[in-house]
């Protein structure tokens, strides 16, 4: 769809709803610079596309990209809209005029005594753009309406060094530490939060005056602490921050109920959900529990698509931090254990929004606060059961899983090529990472080693004869991907030593085998190890099902001496019990994940 056909369609949903100058103003903020000049070329960029383009220097000092002023109602739309076709950044977001100081683009013009427009609609007289030299940009010069003034009249006046310094005087250790905070976001201020101002919060200040256009005298007027706390506060524009108690989980905390809603309980946590473009959520923990609860929610929480594995995570005795960093999101989620209940959160916020997500989080984290009792272990339980879900959220899956067997004592690991080919993470099972120690392609097997070493409860030994034809053998592997937790067994025969070919190095087996098999041991009637089941290739040739192929055990041990991996080799062992088999296969065979 066209830029000129969405902007048409924007008008054409929007153009009946009425204007009246008494409804609320809102911007769409697209971009900001840190300088006039950088500003005023992207401005001139996007109003060669976009109607209701106008520029503003920010409380915070830069210079913001806004289109407006719209109704809230229209503004999101406009916002959903432009977002949808990639005219303006993913990032843009809904912003009240507070957040505003004077207009720089249009140059001359003043909009911010206006009320609301339909989208698309002209002021009249429109004003007219004019060729911005070097000394435009230096010096702004916006116009200044009747509304300007009568807020600069609503402002407290001025304030003489003499009359600051009593002013501060009356302010409180939560006030002098509100101060610290919004010094320490905006850049100035690197020092202990305590509400003394000392040395270093008089430095501070006189850098913020100085960097802010007034006299640096280490002393903040009252209307410049306006000023500075008005910069701290912009960025939650439009998140509507409240603070909600929720009394099912017995928790009190600040959220941002502009761009979520609650959605349903299902624990141990309450859902909330977006309610609107911008991919947030929140989830409140609460559930009843001791130690070996809270350890327990860490690792479930690990497992969640909401959790990727990248990031910082830190578990305490009775509390854990977790921060996921995900490809288009970062999650936040913390935990602690007190008097027999497990409570917290989790936010999820898109990522690259880095200054609304910190200032949130810090938010969330100084409002939490626990009530009175828990989330009822059966409260709002669904009856809707999917093993890839956890309380309604979804588990991480791996790409590919494929089966595995150990080799050597410090958990080097046997596979397919398959199983290894192309991925962002490999794991034995869901946690142990491992890496990549030889691919041999023609023979379709990989070696892997853990990044930390492993004590498995079994290791394979490769046979060190040629095995009987028709003699009985079997696979060990995941064959539904760890869906069951535990190998399986498939049984079968030694169909030929050799390939359909007559390939030396591979084995022809009669059984009927799984995907998920592929990469596990092939062992005979002792336990000893023959070879590794192969993936399945077939293409134009069709091949029955119960026809599989196995890489050979010399082939595989030839592999490992070349990578100095010591491994057990024997004759033929004595035959066991189908049973005692089953154990000591499945004590050697592991899950293989591939994770993107």
């Amino acid at each position: 769809m066209s830029r000129v056909l969405v902007i048409a369609l924007i008008w054409g949903l929007l153009a009946t709803r009425a204007v009246f100058a008494q409804q609320s103003v809102v911007w769409v903020q697209i971009e900001a610079a840190d300088t006039l000049a950088a500003a005023q070329q992207r401005a001139r960029s996007y109003s060669a596309e976009l109607p209701d383009v106008n520029g503003f220097i920010l409380t915070n000092g830069t210079y913001g990209i806004s289109l407006g002023p719209y109704s809230p109602g229209d503004a999101s739309q406009v916002l959903r809209a432009y977002r949808a076709e990639g005219v303006i950044p993913a990032d843009s977001f809904l912003i009240g005029a507070n957040a505003f100081r004077q207009q720089f683009w249009p140059r001359g013009a003043n909009v911010l005594s206006l009320p609301p427009i339909t989208p698309g609609q002209r002021r009249a007289p429109e004003v007219e753009v004019a060729a911005d030299t070097e000394d435009d940009a230096a010096t702004p010069t916006p116009e200044v309406t009747q509304q300007a003034q009568s807020e600069t009249a609503m402002e407290p006046p001025e304030e003489t060094p003499r009359q600051a310094r009593a002013s501060e005087a009356q302010l409180n250790a939560e006030e002098r530490k509100d101060l610290q905070i919004a010094l320490k976001w905006a850049g100035y201020y690197d020092f202990a939060i305590d509400g003394a101002i000392g040395p270093g919060t008089r430095s501070a200040m006189a850098e913020w005056q100085r960097n802010n256009g007034y006299e640096p005298t280490s002393v903040l007027t009252t209307r410049q602490r306006q000023q500075l706390l008005a910069q701290y506060n912009a960025v939650l524009e439009g998140l509507d921050l409240r603070l909600v108690r929720n009394d099912d989980a017995g928790i009190e905390i600040k959220l941002p109920m502009g761009v979520i809603e609650f959605d349903h309980l299902e624990p141990p946590f309450v859902h909330y959900t977006p309610s609107g473009d911008l991919n947030a959520r929140v989830l409140l923990i609460s559930q009843p529990g001791d130690r070996d609860t809270l350890f327990g929610l860490y690792d479930i929480m690990q497992t969640l698509e909401i959790v990727p594995p990248e990031g910082p995570r830190e578990r305490g005795r009775n509390n854990f931090t977790l921060v996921g960093i995900g490809d288009d999101f970062i999650s936040h989620t913390e935990a602690s254990l007190r008097n027999g209940r497990v409570k917290g959160y989790t936010l999820v916020w898109p990522k690259g929004d880095n200054a609304r997500r910190g200032r949130l989080l810090r938010e969330m984290q100084t409002s939490f606060s626990r009530l009175g009792g828990v989330l009822d272990p059966a409260a709002g339980a669904n009856t809707l059961q999917d093993v890839d879900l956890v309380s309604g959220l979804e588990v991480r899956k791996p790409r590919l899983s494929r089966s595995g067997f150990y080799i050597g004592r410090d958990g080097t690991v046997a596979t397919t090529a398959e199983a290894v080919r192309s991925c962002g993470r490999i794991t034995l099972g869901d946690q142990a990472e491992a890496r990549v120690l030889r691919i041999d392609p023609s023979l379709g097997v990989a070696i892997l080693e853990p990044v930390t070493p492993l004590a498995p409860m079994g290791v394979a030994t490769l046979r060190a004869s040629v095995p009987r034809l028709q003699s009985e053998v079997a696979v060990s592997g995941f064959s539904y991907g760890g869906m069951l937790g535990a190998p399986t067994m498939t049984f079968g025969t030694l169909a030929d030593i050799e390939g359909l070919s007559g390939e030396q190095n591979i084995s022809r087996l009669a059984l009927n085998a799984l995907p998920g098999d592929a990469g596990g041991p092939v062992v005979d009637a002792g336990g000893t190890v023959l070879g590794m089941l192969l993936p399945r290739t077939d293409s134009a040739r069709k091949l029955p099902d119960n026809v599989q192929f196995a890489a050979d055990a010399d082939a595989i041990a030839a592999m490992l001496e070349a990578l100095d991996v010591a491994t057990d080799r024997a004759e033929a062992l004595p035959q066991i019990a189908p049973e005692d088999l089953t154990d000591r296969a499945a004590a050697m065979t592991v899950l293989v994940n591939c994770w993107d």
